[in-house]
């Protein structure tokens, strides 16, 4: 399994509950794709959304958000770690 990290914009005057919220949806059917997200961050000044999942391919992870509303193209493999 790969790890991945994305970023979605556009997520102002989101609250904590409307993370987590969006954050169950992916778990819901996560396992569709074979991905797990670890985590989700918000930064509610620019509007973004970082989440981290390990998984088969970014391809796997941007159909999972895709299915759960809400879609990024902006997914990075993260090969190196320490």
């Amino acid at each position: 399994m790969s790890t991945f990290m994305d970023v979605h914009s556009g997520f102002f005057g989101v609250t904590a509950a409307q993370l987590q919220e969006a954050h169950e949806a992916d778990l819901a059917i996560e396992a569709d794709e074979g991905v797990h997200f670890e985590r989700a961050w918000l930064d509610p000044v620019s509007g973004k959304v970082f989440c981290l999942a390990t998984g088969p391919s970014k391809e796997a992870v941007m159909r999972i958000h895709e299915r759960a509303g809400h879609p990024t193209a902006e997914v990075y493999e993260l090969p190196i770690e320490v």
